[in-house]
């Protein structure tokens, strides 16, 4: 073998072994940033925004008598609402993405789905949203039996419906962002009627359950 197959040959190894600390030194940066976020993530732990019902009113709520030929009871509702959210963190952040708000009764929606604006909350932050919340034209269908219930429940004056909120939110971290969490938020409205049949009237604030 010749000097120069020699010299030709240490620089094949010499440059692959340039190549392998590259790589090396590339892996363990990526490793120390992902265990710094881990560590910051894990120092911060963000805990769930907090959600609660500041105002529930009935403006219209009619329920049909139920169509025997097509088996189904008819709702109609109009609905007010107030709704608080919070962030309680103090070193993170909460993006809100694509929200939606509707009423349900005894886990089946009678109101179209109302979009809420999505705002960023900045740590310690809070927003309100006041929207109003109807069934589609023509009501919302409910087999007899749901249908029936709801008559009975406003008939004796006390009603309990649950505005629900859907939609998904982001964690901000300095100027690291998490990916995207389901949100779902329950919140009871107890609602009872006046005794000269005047409305239904929201009987207090209630807390809402988080799911993330």
């Amino acid at each position: 073998m010749s000097a120069k197959d020699c010299g030709n040959h240490g620089g094949y190894w010499g440059e692959r072994k340039f190549w392998r600390r590259l790589c090396g030194c590339i892996l363990f940066l990526i490793i120390i940033v992902g265990l710094a976020v881990l560590l910051v993530w894990l120092i911060l732990r963000p805990t769930k925004p907090t959600f609660s019902l500041q105002s529930f009113s009935v403006l219209n709520l009619t329920v049909s008598n139920s169509d025997q030929s097509y088996n189904y009871t008819v709702v109609t509702a109009t609905l007010q609402l107030t709704l608080y959210a919070r962030n309680p963190n103090s070193h993170v952040g909460v993006y809100y993405d694509r929200l939606h708000t509707f009423a349900s009764y005894s886990n089946q929606q009678i109101t179209a789905s109302t979009t809420l604006p999505a705002p960023y909350l900045p740590s310690g932050d809070s927003v309100i949203w006041a929207p109003y919340i109807s069934t589609p034209t023509g009501g919302v269908f409910l087999a007899p039996s749901l249908g029936n219930s709801l008559a009975q429940d406003q008939a004796a004056g006390i009603l309990l419906l649950h505005v629900e909120v859907t939609g998904r939110l982001r964690w901000k971290v300095g100027t690291w962002v998490s990916g995207g969490y389901h949100l779902d938020v329950s919140c009871p409205a107890y609602l009872s009627s006046d005794s000269n049949g005047g409305g239904f009237h929201f009987r207090e604030i209630a807390g809402c359950t988080v799911d993330i």
